[in-house]
C-alpha cells in the first residue's frame, strides 16, 4: 500500500475532490492522450516525419502526451545518449546515469505546459523492456527516487537533468513482461507525488498501459489494489479482446471487454475514481486491430456507457499524424453521446473466454502473407498474418499475444 511522507490528511481530502492536471482531467470522459517520441511511422523526412513535441501540444484535440519509454529511459552505461529515437530501455542499476542531450524537449515540456495547458507523462517501460526489474525492494524504492531527482522539481544542483528546469506531470508504466518490485518503485513514486504535491500545490498523475486480457500479466501485482493510479490507458489492441472484436449493436460483448475494466476499476483499483482510457492503434501500423469509421465510434460510444470510461488512448504520434484526420474523427466520437445498448456482459461469458484463450494458445495456424516491416506484428496467439521479418530483423515474443519484428 501507499506510505505518504506527508500530508497525509490533505490528501485524503483531496482524494474526494475532481482534480483537472493540466489536460488531463479525472471528471471527464473525453480526455485524449497520445504517445510521442518512437516514430514508428519510420519517417525520417518529409511531411509525415516525427515533429518536436511542442508541433503537437500545438494541437487543442490532445490533452495528454506520453514521452515514450523506448526513446526516453533511464540508462546506466555513459556511451548511451537520449535521443527520442528507439534507444535502450529502463536499466535496473541503482546507480543512474542520464546523458543531457534534449534541449528541444527541455524547452517543449515547458511550452506544453504553460501555453497549451497539456499534461506530459513519461512512459517508463516498453514493448522491448527486458531488464526484468529491480533485485530488491530497497533497489526499487532508490531507483524511484533517483528518477524522482531528475525528471520531478529540481532539488539538487549535483543532479543530471536531461530536462532542466522543466517537470514532467506524472509517470506512466508501460511494462509488457515481469518487472521484479514493481509495485515499491511504483508507490515510491507515488509518494514522491504526493509530498511534492502537498508542499506545492503542483498535481501529479500516475497511469499505466496493461493489454486488455484480464488480468494483465505484467502489471498485474500493481494493478491488485497495491498501488493508486489515476488512469489506465488499455491496449485494446494486439490482442483477442481488442477493438477489432467488438459486435456492434450488442450489449453482451464476447470478446471486447470493457466492462472487465470497468468492474476492476470499481471493485479492485485502490483509487475506486480512477479514470479507464480506450487503448487504440492509430493507423494499421500502429497494430493489430485498428479501426477508423462507424466501428470505432460505436466502440466509443458503447465505452462511454461505463461510468469510468475517461476518454481515448492512441499509439502513437507518427501513427495518428499519418492517417489525415484520424485524431479529429476520435475526438468527435468522443463528443457523442453514449450508446443505449450498453448492458451487463456475463462474467461467466467473459471467464470462459480467457480459460479457452489459454488452453489453445498456439492453435492458430499463421498464414504467411510476407515479409514484415520492423516494429510490426508477426505472431502471437491468433495471429494470421506474415510471421518472417524483414532482415536483419527477429519476430521477438512480447506476450502470448503479440510478437514483433525488432
Amino acid at each position: 500500500m501507499e506510505t505518504y511522507l506527508r500530508g497525509l490528511c490533505l490528501t485524503s481530502l483531496l482524494a474526494f475532490i475532481p482534480l483537472t492536471y493540466a489536460g488531463f482531467s479525472s471528471s471527464s470522459s473525453s480526455n485524449l492522450a497520445v504517445y510521442w517520441g518512437q516514430n514508428s511511422y519510420g519517417q525520417g523526412t518529409g511531411s509525415l516525419a516525427q515533429q518536436r513535441l511542442s508541433y503537437y501540444c500545438a494541437n487543442s484535440a490532445v490533452d495528454i502526451l506520453v514521452l515514450i519509454s523506448p526513446t526516453l529511459v533511464i540508462i546506466a552505461l555513459q556511451s548511451q545518449d537520449l535521443t527520442f529515437s528507439r534507444v535502450p530501455n529502463l536499466s535496473n542499476y541503482p546507480a543512474l546515469v542520464f546523458i543531457p542531450a534534449l534541449n528541444k524537449n527541455r524547452e517543449d515540456i515547458a511550452t506544453c505546459q504553460s501555453t497549451y495547458g497539456k499534461t506530459i507523462l513519461l512512459s517508463v517501460g516498453g514493448s522491448t523492456y527486458t531488464e526484468g526489474g529491480f533485485t530488491s525492494s530497497d533497489a526499487a524504492v532508490a531507483a524511484a527516487s533517483n528518477l524522482w531527482d531528475i525528471f520531478g522539481p529540481p532539488t539538487s544542483s549535483s543532479v543530471t537533468r536531461p530536462f532542466g528546469t522543466s517537470v514532467i506531470d506524472g509517470f506512466d508504466f508501460d511494462f509488457e513482461s515481469t518487472v521484479q518490485n514493481i509495485v515499491p518503485f511504483a508507490n515510491q513514486l507515488r509518494s514522491l507525488m504526493t509530498t511534492s504535491s502537498s508542499s506545492t500545490g503542483k498535481q501529479y498523475i500516475l497511469t499505466a498501459a496493461p493489454q486488455c486480457p484480464y488480468p494483465d500479466a505484467a502489471d498485474g501485482s500493481m494493478l491488485a489494489g497495491a498501488v493508486s493510479f489515476d488512469a489506465i490507458f488499455i491496449q485494446f489492441y494486439n490482442n483477442y479482446c481488442g477493438v477489432q472484436s467488438y459486435t456492434v449493436g450488442s450489449s453482451t460483448q464476447n470478446n471486447f471487454n470493457f466492462d472487465t475494466w470497468d468492474n476492476w476499476a470499481k471493485t479492485v483499483s485502490l483509487n475506486p475514481d480512477v479514470k479507464v482510457l480506450l487503448g487504440i492503434p492509430g493507423n494499421t501500423g500502429g497494430g493489430s486491430g485498428y479501426e477508423t469509421g462507424t466501428t470505432l465510434a460505436a466502440v466509443i460510444a458503447y465505452s462511454k456507457g461505463f461510468s469510468s470510461f475517461g476518454g481515448v488512448m492512441i499509439w502513437d504520434m507518427s501513427q495518428a499524424y499519418s492517417n489525415s484526420g484520424f485524431i479529429d474523427g476520435v475526438t468527435n466520437d468522443l463528443a457523442a453521446p453514449a450508446s443505449t445498448t450498453v448492458g451487463t456482459t456475463l462474467t461467466t461469458s467473459t471467464t470462459k473466454l480467457i480459460t479457452t484463450a489459454t488452453t489453445t494458445t498456439g492453435s492458430a495456424t499463421p498464414t504467411n502473407t510476407g515479409l514484415v516491416n520492423q516494429w510490426n506484428q508477426c505472431g502471437g496467439q491468433g495471429w494470421t498474418g506474415g510471421t518472417q521479418c524483414i532482415a536483419p530483423y527477429v519476430c521477438t515474443a512480447q506476450s502470448v499475444w503479440y510478437s514483433m519484428c525488432e
